[in-house]
């Protein structure tokens, strides 16, 4: 995974926002569950080249981690993000654009020069929510954007700091869909919008609300 992953279509806010979230810091290898993924596919052990195929092995579970987040509108492992803002919707809340989110690491206004100023993470407060958390600020509004400038937020988002910590719905679906991908690897057919329906109905319950034109912040 690359270290900015686009993740532009998270989230329920309109195009107009003008925002864009990036991932900063990805999972780490360490951090997948190469054995479980190995005991799940009952792959044999103790063969000498029984490690040949991890970095294979790793990519599948990459891709199935990808595909459930994506398709729930939540990261499931915690790392940072990036999110930049040039124009808000409402003066007075903004819906960030991923979820769970577990804090403001840092915020910096950015100016058509380029010019970067840090910004007070007192001037902002984050209403949690497993679906749709919200920016709000202490003032009455959110800071006008002129044209040219931009709001440059760092934030900490994901539902556990560890693989063991997971829920163990979306966990097993994590797995089914990674050996999905390894069973069907050499089938052309198949295409990044493929999930069986044993995955489906394991995140379903996680899946983000998608809210109305007129619903959204």
């Amino acid at each position: 995974m690359p270290a900015e992953q686009d993740w532009d279509d998270w989230g329920s806010e309109p195009a107009e926002l003008m925002m864009m979230l990036s991932e900063v810091t990805p999972v780490l290898d360490a951090a997948l569950p190469l054995g479980a993924f190995k005991a799940h596919l009952r792959l044999g052990t103790g063969f000498g080249e029984a490690e040949l195929q991890d970095s294979v092995l790793i990519g599948f579970l990459r891709a199935a981690l990808a595909a459930i987040e994506k398709r729930t509108g939540k990261a499931l492992l915690q790392r940072d993000f990036r999110w930049v803002v040039t124009r808000w919707v409402r003066p007075d809340v903004a819906a960030v654009p991923i979820a769970p989110v577990v804090g403001l690491v840092s915020v910096a206004r950015i100016d058509a020069q380029g010019s970067s100023a840090p910004v007070a993470l007192g001037t902002y407060w984050l209403e949690p929510d497993s679906q749709q958390p919200q920016l709000h600020p202490t003032a009455a509004c959110l800071p006008n954007l002129p044209a040219g400038t931009r709001l440059e937020l760092f934030l900490t988002a994901g539902m556990s700091p560890s693989w063991e910590a997971l829920p163990s719905d979306l966990a097993q679906a994590v797995l089914m869909l990674a050996a999905h991908y390894y069973e069907y690897r050499d089938d052309t057919a198949l295409h990044g919008g493929c999930m069986p329906f044993g995955v489906t109905s394991l995140i379903e319950s996680h899946r983000a609300l998608r809210l109305s034109a007129g619903g959204r912040l």
